[in-house]
């Protein structure tokens, strides 16, 4: 399809680009700015106060299309999750978080079930986390804050897994007739989980992609996780894309729907993060931030929308 100009977008004048500048800003402190910012970066701090001309005359945009040929796709969302913990063990009903194990440990690609039910990681807990379902949703999500009982608080993010294919339980939970396909978010399904423990460990485990923690060190209290990137995440201007598809670091359009009240949520964004569920091009999963709205948020988007890419003129 043809390339538009950026102001030519649904949207575009509507966004206020609060935040977008400090996003680019992490990219281009990497020592290796992901292709084209190492030759863009030196443009936009000098562009920086007048960033919207900018982007407007530099930058082409062009839709991403599917494979079927269609321009929609699935939006969903994200966040840094927040629970409670330990650094060492202190209930049985607690469940432990495991550091990267060593790459023979690996071999044969060990499933969940087989990880937990062996607890063939024994001995390498990096914490320890009071709700099993909020242990389970972390590893989705891929990065949390655990307020320990000491009052501090620990910054995990994801460090390595175990190779295996993600699968989402709430459609598991759809085809056994637990929930119905227009209630099933992430709200419903920890509910789900929770109101049914004696079957909620054989649910989860039906997902049987694993993810390794590592402790991550404190930042600014605003600073999000470091995304597939290396950089921080920033709430509302960071998402996670297929790399096989768009290339990282790259400035996207976004044109969708706010989950909770429906109005038009149409922002640039970059592609600072990587997901197993994020396939194909028309498809993007926003970070949300932490706190009680955002994790409301993240869990409610499934919603349509699109994407264009936006290219540097030359």
């Amino acid at each position: 399809m043809s390339p538009a100009d950026p102001a030519s977008l649904p949207g575009w004048g509507d966004d206020r680009f609060d935040g977008l500048a400090g996003a680019i800003d992490r990219q281009c402190a990497l020592s290796r700015p992901p292709i084209p910012w190492s030759g863009l970066c030196g443009e936009f701090r000098a562009q920086r106060p007048a960033l919207r001309g900018w982007l407007e005359r530099r930058f082409r945009a062009q839709p991403l299309v599917g494979a079927d040929g269609g321009t929609e796709g699935l939006i969903t969302g994200y966040h840094e999750a927040e629970l409670s913990g330990s650094r060492q063990r202190v209930s049985a009903t607690q469940v432990p978080l495991y550091r990267r194990p060593v790459r023979a440990q690996l071999f044969g690609r060990p499933t969940r079930a087989q990880i937990e039910d062996a607890s063939l990681f024994a001995g390498q807990e990096l914490a320890w986390i009071d709700d099993p379902v909020a242990a389970f949703f972390l590893q989705i999500q891929g990065s949390g804050r655990i307020r320990l009982r000491d009052g501090t608080t620990m910054r995990v993010g994801y460090a390595a897994d175990n190779g295996q294919p993600y699968v989402a339980i709430g459609r598991v939970l759809i085809e056994r007739g637990a929930l119905s396909a227009s209630e099933v978010d992430a709200a419903s399904i920890k509910a789900w989980l929770r109101a049914n423990p004696a079957q909620a460990r054989s649910v989860m485990q039906m997902n049987p992609r694993y993810i390794f923690f590592r402790e991550l060190p404190a930042t600014a209290d605003d600073a999000g996780p470091p995304g597939a990137l290396g950089v921080a995440l920033t709430p509302m201007r960071s998402v996670a894309v297929d790399p096989r598809r768009v290339p990282r670091g790259a400035l996207l359009f976004l044109d969708t729907t706010h989950p909770v009240d429906g109005k038009a949520l149409r922002r640039v964004v970059l592609a600072q993060d990587t997901g197993a569920a994020i396939t194909g091009p028309v498809r993007a999963d926003l970070f949300w931030g932490r706190g009680s709205d955002a994790e409301r948020a993240a869990g409610l988007m499934k919603q349509r929308g699109r994407l264009w890419q936006l290219v540097p003129r030359d």
